[in-house]
């Protein structure tokens, strides 16, 4: 694609989430005017986070001794990484750093806690930018929850902005450590217009999932789901999760690892009258996220075409499968894709998404929905680290 006329700037998105198992960064040019393809991505990259940095930042997630002067330190070692990451970005585009308008970099969660206002990225974009030399737009959370908002989830607008369609209602399902989905109406929906996304997080993604295959056999993740597919679900198990008030709650809504975590899985194990298989609760696990999921486009999109997933998730056939499952068990005959078909690579949507994020923060654009995140109004969300 041709990038000296139609585009509004190059922008270099990264994101690492609350899988915390890396970085993924991407290049991508945005039209200065809309086109069939709206986003093109010049150039992507992931950068895997060690055992060690894995370690710490999943211990800062809950307090602990001297936790400000750890994270201070993480945070540097992130923007290393980063910094990194950007490196091999703009080598594979053939790119200088003065040919990016911007770096849009969400850093990594530590505590999100909007009920209490505030929310925590642990991150050093001012590091960043003397370590790249390009602009920096960072913390974009925390504008959306002083104007009274949950500051997540943001991809909401950046789906709206290139997955929705006039004449379909879309779902956009994102399945990182949390799951969120984005309802896209479209222009034929009674009552609705492509203004009124439904956003909001659904509970957890892989997040639970990783953490057991973690301690029972030592790895990062289900690979294609294959430890859940050799387990049986335990409707015992399952009701009892599900029962957990944050599924019922209205939205706006956010939720991460504050909630859902060990200690959350742990109690409801020791509420159980037998023992079950380690398999048996993995898929359960994955039967949790899909019926979660399910339930929420039962409630806010049922009229919906077709559901995209993203993310982590849309990299695991059972998991996929058992999502399929759950809409057909509420009557649903949305079909079930992944967002390769509308242009974007799973693993490469939230950078992007960052990176539109920053566009909008270049453009002096609001970059949230107040629907979404319950914020009083339209906010330009970010802050910048000059170069």
């Amino acid at each position: 694609m041709p990038t000296s006329t139609i585009h509004s700037g190059l922008f270099i998105g990264l994101m690492s989430g609350t899988s915390l198992d890396g970085v993924d960064g991407v290049i991508a040019a945005f039209p200065s005017a809309p086109a069939q393809h709206p986003v093109a991505t010049l150039a992507s990259a992931y950068m895997p986070f060690s055992a060690s940095l894995r370690a710490e930042l999943m211990a800062l997630q809950t307090a602990g001794q001297n936790e400000i002067e750890r994270e201070a330190l993480i945070a540097n070692i992130l923007s290393s990484h980063y910094a990194a990451c950007v490196e091999r970005l703009l080598a594979d585009a053939g790119l200088r750093p003065d040919q990016i308008r911007a770096i849009g970099v969400h850093g990594q969660t530590i505590r999100h806690r909007p009920e209490l206002g505030f929310t925590r990225q642990a991150n050093n974009p001012a590091l960043l930018a003397e370590l790249t030399g390009i602009d920096v737009i960072a913390d974009f959370r925390s504008r959306d929850i002083a104007a009274g908002g949950q500051g997540a989830p943001l991809v909401p607008a950046f789906h709206q902005a290139v997955f929705a369609n006039s004449a379909q209602t879309r779902v956009v399902v994102n399945i990182g450590g949390i799951a969120n989905i984005s309802v896209l109406h479209s222009h034929a929906t009674p009552g609705q217009s492509r203004r009124d996304v439904v956003g909001f997080d659904t509970g957890p993604g892989n997040v639970l999932m990783d953490l057991w295959i973690k301690r029972h056999h030592g790895k990062d993740y289900d690979e294609n789901g294959m430890w859940a597919a050799s387990g049986q679900p335990a409707p015992a198990l399952l009701d009892a999760m599900r029962e957990e008030e944050y599924f019922a709650a209205a939205p706006p809504k956010s939720t991460g690892r504050d909630l859902f975590h060990e200690a959350w899985l742990a109690h409801h194990l020791s509420r159980l009258p037998q023992q079950l298989t380690p398999s048996d609760v993995q898929a359960t696990l994955a039967v949790l996220t899909a019926t979660t999921i399910a339930d929420a486009i039962a409630l806010h999109a049922p009229a919906a075409q077709t559901v995209y997933v993203c993310g982590g998730g849309a990299y695991n056939p059972y998991l996929m499968q058992q999502l399929a499952h759950a809409l057909q068990q509420r009557h649903l005959t949305a079909a079930v894709q992944s967002t390769e078909a509308l242009g974007i690579a799973p693993n490469h949507v939230e950078a992007v998404a960052f990176a539109w994020l920053a566009l909008r923060f270049d453009q002096r654009l609001p970059g949230n929905l107040p629907l979404v995140t319950g914020a009083r109004d339209l906010r330009i969300l970010g802050a910048l680290y000059p170069a």
